[in-house]
């Protein structure tokens, strides 16, 4: 009886609480509204000025600032999701935004595209990494997204190889947590002969694989995407991939989470003609080869060393040139716009006879990085 006469006080009390959320979401309504309104008019300057609708600077000032603004009610992460969507949402009222990634859909890329562009602009799968770099050097879209490197694998050499090529900038970058499962249309283990999935995955799940499917055959395919879409079409085959894939070609989850180390990332990187404005807290992607003498790799990284710059990755490459000769690929936190990082670039040509800078964009906060 006393649970009867204390409920309408409680749906009372719910119905009032839902009434102010309802208040709010009319208030948000037409607030977008009026954001639209202005991202239109800058839009209109854009287009007139010849500007890039897609401005990573600016994005990344505009979720740090909404992160300073929130009293902390509202989730982080989330509320730098919600806002990629709004932004995502403006940049197609100002243009006509495409995207090209290393497709099928439901890969890993396209997430990472997703995270980096929202779902209103044009996303557009590619067959290979070389032709996401055609598909924005001939114009067709305005960006691309590739993998640069993996927190277990390392580099991916195929990207390497394309930018120390091509005339296109890094002006962006996203890092995705990795989560790879057994997806098949089998409904046990043992019906399964043989595995599809990109190099990466297979590599990534390969102590799994060893132990639970020792007589399957593995097979490389371009991407997981592929591998999930072999796996709803042919018996007895499975595929590592995503969830996200195994929704997309109604797979089912056989094993979860199967790659080797629990903490597995990819880091992506968003390519333009140009590289993105000074935020203040930025990174740049420079490639160079060096002399051919004793100590000279040492010499030149001092140049970023003598001006108390932090070099996050280096990672070498053949040249492509000359037999065993090779190129050096490194980030370091600053700017291009930064009288430290020039002096520092000025210092390193001293030391090589080519040096290139590839790409400065803005870095992501460690709170929404991917713990690894």
């Amino acid at each position: 009886m006393f649970a009867e006469e204390g409920k309408p006080g409680v749906l009372g009390e719910m119905e009032d609480l839902r009434a102010g959320i309802d208040a709010v979401d009319a208030q948000i309504v037409r607030l977008l509204d009026e954001r639209a309104r202005l991202a239109r008019g800058v839009g209109e300057i854009k287009m007139r000025e010849g500007l890039d609708a897609y401005a990573p600077a600016r994005e990344r000032n505009v979720l740090d600032r909404v992160s300073r603004l929130s009293r902390g009610d509202f989730p982080k992460r989330g509320l730098e999701a919600v806002f990629r969507e709004i932004i995502s949402a403006s940049i197609s009222l100002e243009a006509r935004l495409k995207v090209a990634f290393l497709g099928p859909e439901s890969t890993f890329t396209h997430e990472a595209a997703r995270r980096s562009f929202g779902a209103s602009v044009e996303l557009e799968p590619q067959a290979t990494v070389s032709e996401v770099f055609a598909r924005v050097e001939r114009g067709e879209a305005q960006h691309g997204v590739v993998a640069v490197e993996n927190s277990m694998e390392g580099a991916v050499t195929h990207t390497l190889d394309e930018l120390m090529a091509s005339p296109l900038k890094i002006c962006g970058e996203v890092y995705l947590p990795i989560s790879q499962n057994l997806l098949s249309n089998e409904e046990t283990l043992d019906g399964i002969e043989t595995v599809y999935s990109h190099p990466m995955g297979l590599a990534q799940a390969a102590t799994w694989l060893r132990q639970e499917l020792p007589r399957a055959a593995l097979e490389e395919v371009e991407s997981t995407g592929e591998a999930a879409r072999r796996a709803a079409e042919e018996p007895g085959v499975a595929a590592v991939g995503s969830t996200l894939a195994a929704e997309a070609f109604g797979l089912s989850v056989l094993a979860r989470d199967i790659q080797d180390a629990r903490t597995n990332a990819t880091r992506f990187i968003v390519l333009g003609r140009s590289w993105a404005g000074r935020t203040g807290r930025d990174k740049t992607s420079v490639v160079f080869s060096v002399k051919d003498r004793p100590g000279v790799l040492k010499d030149a990284l001092s140049a970023f060393a003598d001006e108390g710059i932090n070099l996050t990755r280096i990672e070498s490459r053949p040249s492509r040139r000359r037999a065993w000769t090779y190129v050096f690929f490194a980030d370091f936190e600053g700017h291009p716009d930064e009288e430290r990082v020039r002096r520092a670039l000025l210092a390193l040509e001293e030391h090589c006879p080519y040096v290139s800078v590839i790409g400065a964009y803005p870095q992501v906060p460690s709170e929404v990085l991917p713990t690894v």
